[in-house]
This record gives C-alpha cells, sequence and structure tokens, in this order.
C-alpha cells in the first residue's frame, strides 16, 4: 500500500495510506477548527469524509462556520429527519422538505396526520440516532438498480426524477438501513447533528432548526415570518393543484413538447399578483403617497416596479419610479465595513437627510431636481432631472433599504405602502431534496451579469456571499413590515436558464475556489430539460435577465 500526501494551505500532511479517509484525515488538524469539521474539498470537487484518499491531491476541510459546511450540515439534518420519520411512522410514511425560511426548514409530513406529541417523539428519535453514532454510508450503483429500489418503496418521486439524468450510475446514501438521494454530501456520522430543534406549527407541518453560519454553537430561535410563510405555502398548494411540484412534472410537460400553456399559467399566476395589489392600492388611493418596493438582488425588482405602474395606471393612477441608488452618499463619505469594504448594507451609505428632503417637497407639490448617482465617478449628479407629482399621482420607490422606517421616517405610516418580494419556488427536485430561493437568484445574477455588465460567472459567485449579506442585514429583518409580498419565481424559469448558465458556469477553472459552486449549480440545472428562450414573452420579469425585455431603456 502505498503512502500519499496531500497539500493543505501552504504545507503538506505526509504518510497517508491510500485508502485512509479523509475523516481520519481531518484528525490531524481538527484543533485548528473552532467548530466540528463536516466536508472537505479534495482536488476540484466538495466530497463527504467518507471519501478514501487515494492520490496525492489538494485538500481543504470546511467547518460549521462555512457555507459549505452549513450546506452539508442541513443537507445530513434533512436525511436524519426523514429516517427518524420513517423509522418511527413506517416505511409508507414520508416527509416533503419544503423551504428553508429564516433558522429552519419546513417540513411536512405525507401518509398521515401528525400532533405536536407526534413530532417530540420524531424529535426524540433523532435525539437517539445522534447518540448512537450511525455512520452515513455512500455508495455508487447503477441507475437502473437505485430506480427498481426506489420503486419497490414506492418513492415515485425519485424514479421519476432519475427518469430524466443520463449518468449511468448514481451516488446514494444509506442510514440504518434506509437509502436515499441527495444532491451533495453528507456529514461522516450522526453524532455530529447534535444542534437541531423542532417547531410543530399546524397541518402536518413543523419547523427544522439549525445553527447559522454566523453563530454555529447553538440552534438560533426561529423567528415566523408570517407573510412569507403563507406566500410561500400557498404558490405551493397552487402547484399541487395544476400538478407541478417537482422538476419531473415539469419536464414531463415538456417531452411532450406542451410547454406554452403551462409557460402562460406561471406567468399570468405572477401578473394576477400584481392585479391584486393595483386593486387594494387603488382601494387605499386617498391614504397611499408611496410605493416602497424591496427584495434581495436578482428578484426582479426593475420589472416588477415598471409592471405595476402599468397596472395601476390602469386604475386611473400615474406613478413616477425613483431608484434609492441614485441617493447614495458620496463615495469618499460612505461607509465602510469591518474589512473596510465599501458597506452598501447600511442605511448610512444613504443620504437619508436628501431624500426624505425631496420626498416632503414632493408630497406637497413642489418641482424637485432629482439626483443621479454616477457609479464611475462615485458621485451624485444633478442633471436636467426634474419632478413634480399631480394630484392623486403616486412615488413607487425601489431599493434594498425601502422597508426600513429610519429611511422614511417623516413620512407617516399611513401614506406608505411597502410590498416585499422575492423568488420563493415552489419546485422540488424530489420529496427530500429540495430548490433553494438563493440558487434560483444567484443564476438569474450569473446571467444578467455576464449579459449587461460583462462580469463573468466566477466573479459573480465570489461576490455572493457580500450579496448574501446585503439581504441579512437590510432586507429580510424588515420584512415583517410590508404590507404585501410578491412572488417573483416563475416555475419554468430553471428550464430557459440553463441554456445561459450552463455554458457560463463550465467556463470557471478547476483549479478556481469558485469551481465546485459551478458544478453544484450546473448539477442543479441539469435537473430542468431546457426550454427555448423564444417563448418566453417579451415583458416577462425573466426577461429582466436574459434580454429582450420591452422595458428595457
Amino acid at each position: 500500500m502505498r503512502n500519499l500526501k496531500l497539500k493543505y494551505k501552504n504545507t503538506y500532511l505526509e504518510d497517508i495510506p491510500e485508502d485512509t479517509t479523509l475523516y481520519e484525515v481531518s484528525k490531524k488538524i481538527k484543533s485548528e477548527f473552532k467548530y466540528p469539521i463536516v466536508g472537505a474539498r479534495l482536488g476540484a470537487f466538495i466530497v463527504g469524509l467518507n471519501t478514501k484518499v487515494t492520490n496525492n491531491e489538494k485538500v481543504e476541510f470546511f467547518d460549521l462556520s462555512s457555507q459549505i459546511g452549513n450546506r452539508i450540515y442541513s443537507r445530513s439534518l434533512e436525511f436524519l429527519v426523514t429516517v427518524a420519520t420513517k423509522k418511527l411512522l413506517g416505511d409508507d410514511n414520508d416527509i416533503l422538505i419544503n423551504y428553508s425560511l429564516e433558522n429552519g426548514i419546513y417540513c411536512e409530513i405525507i401518509g398521515q396526520k401528525i400532533t405536536k406529541i407526534t413530532a417530540e417523539k420524531i424529535e426524540k428519535k433523532m435525539r437517539e440516532m445522534v447518540q448512537q453514532k450511525f455512520t452515513f454510508k455512500e455508495m455508487i450503483v447503477d441507475r437502473f438498480d437505485a430506480i427498481t429500489y426506489f420503486r419497490k418503496h414506492n418513492q415515485m418521486d425519485k424514479v421519476n426524477n432519475f427518469r430524466y439524468m443520463t449518468n449511468r450510475t448514481v451516488t446514494l446514501y444509506s442510514l440504518d438501513g434506509i437509502y436515499d438521494y441527495f444532491y451533495g454530501p453528507l456529514v461522516y456520522n450522526t453524532g455530529l447533528l447534535d444542534k437541531f430543534g423542532m417547531i410543530y406549527l399546524k397541518d402536518n407541518s413543523f419547523i427544522l432548526t439549525y445553527p447559522g453560519v454566523n453563530n454555529p454553537d447553538k440552534v438560533e430561535n426561529y423567528v415566523h415570518h408570517k407573510l412569507a410563510f403563507e406566500t410561500y405555502k400557498n404558490f405551493k398548494d397552487w402547484g399541487q393543484t395544476i400538478n407541478i411540484s417537482t422538476a419531473a412534472d415539469l419536464n414531463a410537460i415538456c417531452t411532450k413538447g406542451k410547454y406554452t400553456d403551462m409557460l402562460r399559467l406561471f406567468e399570468t399566476h405572477y401578473e394576477d399578483q400584481l392585479s391584486q395589489l393595483a386593486e387594494e392600492i387603488y382601494k387605499n388611493k386617498d391614504k397611499i403617497k408611496i410605493i416602497l418596493l424591496a427584495g434581495p438582488s436578482s428578484s426582479g425588482k426593475t420589472t416588477t416596479a415598471k409592471k405595476l405602474s402599468l397596472y395601476l395606471k390602469v386604475k386611473g393612477i400615474n406613478s413616477h419610479k425613483i431608484s434609492l441608488d441614485d441617493y447614495f452618499v458620496d463615495r469618499v463619505n460612505a461607509p465602510r465595513d469591518e474589512n473596510g469594504q465599501l458597506d452598501f448594507s447600511s442605511i448610512e451609505s444613504i443620504d437619508t437627510t436628501l431624500f426624505n428632503n425631496h420626498l416632503n417637497k414632493l408630497l406637497t407639490g413642489h418641482k424637485v431636481l432629482l439626483p443621479t448617482f454616477d457609479f464611475i465617478t462615485g458621485k451624485k449628479e444633478f442633471k436636467d432631472n426634474y419632478l413634480k407629482l399631480e394630484e392623486g399621482e403616486i412615488l413607487i420607490i425601489e431599493g434594498i433599504h425601502t422597508l426600513n422606517e429610519k429611511l422614511t421616517k417623516n413620512i407617516p405610516r399611513e401614506n406608505k405602502f411597502k410590498i416585499f418580494m422575492s423568488p420563493l419556488i415552489h419546485l422540488k427536485l424530489d420529496n427530500h431534496n429540495r430548490v433553494h430561493t438563493t440558487d434560483v437568484r444567484k443564476i438569474r445574477r450569473i446571467v444578467r451579469d455576464n449579459l449587461f455588465r460583462g462580469t463573468n460567472a466566477e466573479t459573480t459567485i465570489a461576490m455572493w456571499p457580500n450579496v448574501d449579506k446585503e439581504a441579512r442585514l437590510s432586507i429580510y429583518p424588515y420584512q415583517d413590515d410590508a404590507d404585501a409580498m410578491i412572488n417573483s419565481s416563475l416555475g419554468y424559469e430553471l428550464s430557459v436558464l440553463r441554456i445561459y448558465a450552463e455554458p457560463l458556469l463550465y467556463g470557471i477553472d478547476s483549479t478556481s475556489k469558485e469551481y465546485p459552486e459551478a458544478m453544484r449549480l450546473i448539477n442543479l440545472l441539469r435537473n430542468f430539460l431546457p426550454i427555448t428562450s423564444e417563448v418566453v414573452p417579451k415583458d416577462s420579469l425573466l426577461r429582466e435577465f436574459i434580454g429582450g425585455s420591452v422595458f428595457e431603456e
């Protein structure tokens, strides 16, 4: 047996016997980590610690304070709750891993009704399995053998999804005799999953909580965002009504060449939200003077603001759009974060004094010279851009800080209508593999940045942690103050975005730090059969990212 060496940081881990697991290797350097090591990058790929070393490679380890480590932890926890449910309730029962909420995952039991007591029993079973330190076993099997297994166990969600795969083999995981399929590695054993909580809701559902990247030591208290939760649940339930709940459901329609009607269905659902909002605003037109629209990056705010303006016009209400970006303080005065980088997530990056001054003048009938921020010079410019509101006209203001009351502190709350928006995708790959909302936004942005800003996929992925931080600090904490929410997800969009994003992701070199994330996104997109962009309406929100929109200025 050969002895191998692994390049680790600026040194080497030597004299490692061939076929040693990364779990054993990680023991050599675990003292360097504050939190448990849960995964690794071996060469170009993210792998579990049960992976055996067979060549001299470069290795990097991840603990719970990393985004990669956190995903591995949550994925493993999802398998643990699935197995605990089946062990407790029987193999005929299953669990739906639905959607990420703040500090938790929304799950539902299917097969039988459960009470709070049942949920507590599932949690107890999970903790027993943590104490027993069951190993997560990984095995490569023939895809058709996997289909036979899952059909036998009536897991048709996986059978249907495997139908659209082309690879000969698949990687399955087993835990205490139960097999499952996941789109990424798991932790080494259940003993590492000692931090989680379970909150029973109702209607057979509960929230599974776990530590976040920023505080891996403990499970944060779950905050129930009622508006976001109900918006997602309504969309999920609607998806079940139209029989499109998984990627396989979507693919089945594509294979028949009948996706045009399905596409119109999702477009109409999005438009219907705008119609209802316009009606609500119209009913309160005597009070509402400002519409404040916020959402994380690549939610489709620009198109939504323009389309909402049209819906309001149909109601006889004229509106004018103002971008909060034009009110950035001059860059020389901009706040910086702990790393010395410009901190746009801080409301101090906005000239709130000037902004409120302009709002007051506009709402009292005065003409205002609006600024335009020059991102090259880093300064506001005041050119021939005047605005005066006529009787009954309203403002639509779009930006990341618009839900924060500090931004419009001089305007009475009753005169403001706040809208929070995000693409809360309801499609799952199968019952146990969800599609993350942040992945949809990331793929949207990769395509848009390349098309309109000349930015490659590697750069967009590298900057994503800052984008995520911006949303976490400046948008999500204020979502509960919103009067309404728009779900900007279009159920078919990943099938269209795949055509644009896949080549860009393949352009990232295997030596790049961003390569594993690129491969993860490629593997996600491969679950969706492609749909040509030619069928996407010219006024679709999706055109904001792929180009060809009638709203392009």
